[in-house]
């Protein structure tokens, strides 16, 4: 079933995030040191932060994927900059490490921010996890599906993602979706579709 998520599952979005977090969507809990960075830079706070939504899939064995994300991205990142990274540059100081721990600390003590002018039209971004028995059967469709009607109540008017240029497998996976390619910056690619702001979502195309 796909609910809500809440504060609790946030143990969970942090096990999803390591689990898939490659640059192939792959496990990447060999990759880091610290099993809790990943999540907090790109699940957690969106359990926190009031202008972000998200969703979980749940099945018998529990929290399987989830999807999380914002209507309004500068909103968001300006709450990260007050409320989100300030305790995360205390607990983590910066290292002259080359570690991709060290590179999750220097994202948080300088987090990027979202070209201005990819938010003029599509000021919502998200982030979707799913694990590998939630993969392939329509779940992440339905949670994407879910949050993007979401969205739109909310307002925006359309949304964005950076996907990795190495990660095929979810560029086919969001053209389904509507999604149509906008601009590259190092090894991103981002993403790109309109919502109605009727309260549902525009009309995706069926795989």
């Amino acid at each position: 079933m796909i609910r809500r998520a809440t504060a609790a599952d946030e143990a969970d979005l942090h096990s999803i995030c390591l689990l898939t977090g490659s640059p192939t969507g792959t496990d990447a809990s060999g990759m880091y040191s610290d099993p809790r960075l990943l999540g907090a830079a790109y699940a957690a706070p969106y359990l926190h932060a009031p202008m972000a939504l998200g969703f979980v899939v749940e099945d018998a064995e529990g929290v399987a994927g989830y999807v999380v994300g914002t209507p309004d991205t500068a909103a968001f990142e300006a709450w990260c900059a007050e409320s989100w990274w300030p305790a995360l540059r205390e607990r983590h100081p910066l290292t002259t490490e080359d570690t991709p721990d060290a590179g999750l600390v220097r994202l948080f003590h300088n987090p990027p921010t979202a070209d201005r002018s990819l938010l003029a039209d599509y000021p919502a971004h998200f982030h979707i996890d799913l694990l590998p028995r939630a993969q392939g059967n329509g779940w992440g469709r339905r949670l994407l599906t879910t949050l993007l009607a979401a969205l739109a109540e909310a307002g925006a008017p359309g949304v964005h993602l950076g996907a990795s240029r190495h990660n095929t497998r979810a560029h086919a996976f969001y053209a389904h979706l509507g999604f149509t390619p906008h601009s590259r910056s190092g090894d991103a690619l981002y993403l790109v579709r309109p919502l109605e702001t009727s309260g549902t979502p525009g009309n995706a195309p069926t795989s």
